[in-house]
């Protein structure tokens, strides 16, 4: 297995590789997500104690406990008695993590909107390759993981959103989107008024001359690139036709929640089908993540998530068939 021997002098360079993030209509705060930030949390996800994070295991037990103190030392409320909340579709003990931001007017603080991202992985393999034999699962999905992580640092800072807001990092995804089905059952069965689901996969690599910096699964079936843009005021989002053929829409931890809600629940990745090739493969490992690109792609992410979160009416609507 590859080692991180180059970790430490990574993170002491990215000290003067943060990028500004500025919410100017709505907070007029400076806010910086920082790189090293990002490589902390990455690297730890990914790296050969959590053996691959498959549902169930100790190795997931570790992710799940780094999540949680992530979200208590940040003031996150767990949304249930606790912040795992236990499968009930699966045959092993597995756990969502979902932390909690109440909403600040008093109006529409009883609507929520989902920001997610699934935690679990494949584990190991009986035969590996070249003797290494863990699936480390850094683009798919600790990259996710991370933008969630950083996103959710945002808004307990702050604390800004005038609708609730659920944090939420899924299990067994990997066995068929299991954790999603479960929470987006429980949540419909609570009758929570969800404006939109937004989801991360796959963010580590850059994709090859798109013309934007990530796309959108599920494109459209609604108006939330478009809106997206409109807030950004540039061409953040975009349309990737490969995505249709692979009907990557009902791929991710989105797609529970729009069958549950029938409101828009999207996903957002920068795998194009060329710029990674070792997808369940021993060799996605921390090491081949563009943590700059990470950075950017979550910084550019968050005011546009906020402006989104804060809109006085629900500008983001399913698109009529």
């Amino acid at each position: 297995m590859k080692k991180i021997v180059f970790l430490i002098s990574f993170v002491g360079l990215s000290l003067h590789a943060q990028t500004n993030v500025t919410s100017k209509n709505i907070s007029k705060v400076n806010y910086q997500v920082s790189e090293q930030n990002v490589i902390k949390t990455l690297s730890y996800l990914t790296s050969d104690e959590l053996e691959g994070r498959d549902s169930g295991s100790e190795g997931i037990e570790k992710a799940a406990v780094y999540l949680e103190n992530l979200l208590k030392e940040n003031g996150i409320k767990p949304y249930f008695k606790t912040y795992r909340d236990t499968l009930s579709n699966f045959d092993k003990p597995a756990f969502n993590i979902v932390g909690y931001i109440e909403g600040t007017d008093k109006k529409l603080k009883n609507e929520f909107v989902v920001i997610g991202a699934h935690y679990d992985h494949i584990g190991m393999l009986q035969n590996g390759v070249n003797g290494d034999v863990i699936v480390n699962g850094a683009n798919d999905n600790a990259t996710g993981t991370t933008a969630v992580t950083e996103v959710a640092k945002y808004f307990a800072k702050f604390k800004n959103n005038k609708r609730s807001v659920l944090f939420v990092f899924f299990s067994a995804e990997e066995k068929g989107l299991l954790g999603s089905k479960h929470l987006a059952a429980k949540l419909k069965s609570q009758k929570m008024d969800l404006y939109f689901m937004f989801n991360f996969e796959m963010i580590g690599v850059p994709m090859k001359d798109k013309g934007m910096d990530f796309y959108l699964t599920g494109f459209g079936k609604s108006n939330m690139a478009t809106t997206m843009n409109e807030y950004a005021r540039e061409k953040l989002v975009g349309y990737l036709p490969i995505e249709t053929k692979y009907m990557l829409f009902r791929a991710s931890d989105n797609y529970p929640f729009f069958t549950e809600f029938n409101v828009p629940a999207q996903t957002v990745s920068t795998f194009d089908f060329e710029n990674f090739q070792f997808y369940h493969q021993p060799d996605d490992e921390f090491e081949l993540m563009d943590t700059k690109h990470m950075t950017t792609v979550i910084s550019k992410t968050i005011p546009v998530l906020e402006k989104m979160i804060n809109a006085p009416k629900k500008e983001i609507k399913l698109n009529e068939k």
